[in-house]
């Protein structure tokens, strides 16, 4: 495919700006990092709201860009080469945003390998251990009368948490004290806690004092606090 327009994507989703990236997503905590990262580098893009509500994550139209069904997906017209590049999971759109920018990767192989591997400890452990802890405290899972799934994710989101607030000890973000996509790929969950997931007293987390003073400050950055809303509700 050489034109955006031959996506069967754009159909559903049609783009008013061709030219720049073209992001499909919800402001979940995966559909924020990608938000994040976008209006941190300052590239151009266009975002289209998957309403989970419709099932659009479900429409041909949808998984003929990622056949996992998932957000956060992109299509950057101007991928490698010149031609356009079609990109789903968010840790991995992530990592080619940095490249592609020059931006919030560290340039030392050893800093940057170190924000990698965040990356990836929030891909396979903080998002889907909190992410079952909010099924199990705040939606269907809480009318289980078996605690054991329940108590299982409160204490390995508990063990997560210690990790991440050990790291943060004695320095501003995950990696020294430079923002990177370690914690762009991080915050979002651990906000959720707090937050949509209302989960915050039963991890106890006012006592990862060091977590609760990076979210702030992650949150609290301008490029955060529009990500939030990104793509808009409607």
């Amino acid at each position: 495919m050489t034109a955006l327009s031959d996506f069967q994507i754009t159909r559903k989703w049609p783009a008013q700006y061709p030219d720049r990236i073209q992001l499909y997503s919800l402001p979940t905590p995966n559909g924020i990092k990608v938000s994040a990262m976008l209006e941190e580098t300052g590239l151009p893009y266009e975002p289209h709201l998957v309403d989970f509500g419709s099932s659009d994550q479900h429409s041909p139209e949808f998984l003929s860009l990622n056949p996992n069904n998932k957000i956060p997906a992109i299509i950057d017209p101007n991928g490698p080469d010149g031609k356009p590049l079609t990109l789903w999971e968010s840790g991995a759109i992530l990592l080619y945003l940095a490249e592609k920018s020059g931006k919030l990767l560290p340039e030392n192989p050893a800093a940057k390998y170190e924000a990698i591997q965040w990356v990836m400890w929030q891909m396979g452990g903080l998002g889907p251990m909190t992410g079952q802890l909010g099924f199990f405290h705040k939606f269907a899972g809480k009318e289980y009368e078996d605690r054991r799934p329940f108590e299982r994710y409160r204490d390995e989101v508990i063990r997560l948490l210690g990790v991440l607030d050990r790291q943060l000890e004695g320095q501003g973000f995950i990696v020294g004290n430079e923002y990177s996509i370690a914690d762009i790929t991080c915050w979002p969950w651990a906000r959720n806690i707090n937050g949509f997931y209302e989960a915050a007293e039963v991890v106890g987390y006012q006592n990862f004092r060091n977590v609760v003073r990076w979210v702030d400050t992650c949150v609290n950055r301008p490029a955060s606090e529009k990500a939030i809303n990104i793509p808009a509700r409607v």
